[in-house]
C-alpha cells in the first residue's frame, strides 16, 4: 500500500528535461517528473497544484525497472526510476527553467 502520509513537498524529485519530453510539452502540454517510488496519482496531483499553482487534468504514472548493464568490460546496475506525466488544460503552463 501506498504511503499516505507522503508530504506534498517530497513527491516531486525533479522534472525530467529530455528532448522527447520538451516536444510533449510544446505539443501537448505535458510535462514528465521524476517522483518518489510511493507516489500515487493523488499525490503528484496535489504536489503539483502547491509547487506550480496548477490543477492536472490528467495523470499517468510510469513506473521503469532497474537493469543490468555492460559498460567498458564492467557490469552494473542502471537504478529504476518512476515517472510521472502531467497533463494540463490548453492555457496552464509550468515554467521549469
Amino acid at each position: 500500500m501506498a504511503n499516505l502520509n507522503l508530504k506534498p513537498v517530497n513527491v516531486l524529485k525533479a522534472p525530467r528535461i529530455t528532448e522527447k519530453a520538451a516536444i510533449a510539452a510544446d505539443k501537448n502540454n505535458v510535462y514528465v517528473f521524476e517522483v518518489a517510488k510511493s507516489a500515487t496519482k493523488y499525490s503528484v496531483a496535489l504536489s503539483v497544484k502547491e509547487s506550480y499553482k496548477v490543477t492536472p487534468e490528467k495523470i499517468r504514472i510510469v513506473n521503469l525497472p532497474s537493469r543490468n548493464v555492460f559498460i567498458r568490460g564492467k557490469s552494473g546496475v542502471k537504478s529504476g526510476v518512476k515517472k510521472a506525466y502531467v497533463y494540463l488544460k490548453k492555457g496552464d503552463k509550468i515554467e521549469l527553467l
